[in-house]
């Protein structure tokens, strides 16, 4: 889940500015986490410690009340009810990457990928957004190439993959549906090099640049195998300790021999 954490992190700095090129230096003075890694951790740490999805996201919102949530999302964390509100927008599939590398099965990656969205984002399309995200993380980390991940997600979910970046780019707008960004982050992964290549692809886009970057970023990661170095290393620098302690846990369990695993 490294990926998706570095995807947010880069795409932070980008994500107000309809940046629409490739060519921008990856971290600034200005990069910094949000509420996609804050929430991705948060799956995570549910994961390893067997705590329910509710509590773990509740909990770290208290932990990180200034991450820059959406303010249903806000609302719901700061309430005392843990009814999901049928959201369909892109929170559900900004968090969703633990899943997709800690199961060994896509049956159960699509079942607990509905279950950690429906905790808030209970609507077709946020279940849906979320679930297409793990899947294509499952497949990739199973090596299947990108046409078989491109095929799958299309026939299962019915999204159109189908249209290119160039063709998407110049029209895209600030989008936090899971219907209007979870097809371009997957498009920005198939139409990637590696997984640089892949997060400047997701942020060229504009629009919701750290979520888009987030999404693409998680599935990269598990189609290329380990990110590269030197931006692992700005992800730990960036991150607080508690946050990192969490990540390096995972990572010790789902991370970087899995695709030797599967």
């Amino acid at each position: 889940m490294i990926g998706a954490i570095a995807g947010d992190i880069i795409g932070s700095v980008y994500e107000d500015y309809q940046y629409k090129a490739k060519d921008f230096p990856l971290f600034s003075r200005k990069s910094t986490f949000t509420d996609d890694t804050v929430l991705t951790i948060a799956l995570a740490d549910s994961i390893l410690n067997g705590i329910p999805y509710v509590y773990q996201l509740k909990e770290y919102y208290r932990r990180y009340p200034m991450a820059g949530y959406g303010g249903h999302f806000s609302a719901w964390a700061e309430s005392d009810s843990s009814e999901p509100y049928y959201s369909w927008g892109n929170g559900s599939a900004m968090r969703v990457s633990p899943i997709g590398f800690a199961y060994d099965d896509l049956k159960t990656v699509l079942i607990t990928a509905e279950k950690s969205a429906e905790v808030t984002h209970n609507h077709p399309e946020g279940i849906k957004g979320a679930q297409a995200i793990a899947a294509a993380i499952f497949l990739a980390k199973i090596s299947k190439d990108k046409l078989a991940i491109k095929k799958y997600i299309e026939n299962q979910f019915g999204y159109n993959l189908n249209i290119s970046l160039d063709e998407i780019r110049p029209t895209y707008e600030f989008d936090v549906s899971c219907q209007g960004s979870v097809p371009p982050a997957i498009i920005a992964f198939l139409e990637a090099a590696d997984y640089e290549d892949t997060i400047r692809n997701a942020v060229s886009l504009g629009g919701d640049s750290d979520t888009i970057a987030c999404m693409a970023g998680g599935i990269a990661e598990a189609f290329y195998g380990e990110i590269p170095e030197l931006i692992k290393a700005k992800v730990f620098e960036i991150l607080d300790p508690p946050l990192a302690v969490v990540v390096h846990q995972f990572n010790q369990i789902y991370g970087s021999d899995y695709r030797m695993r599967c």
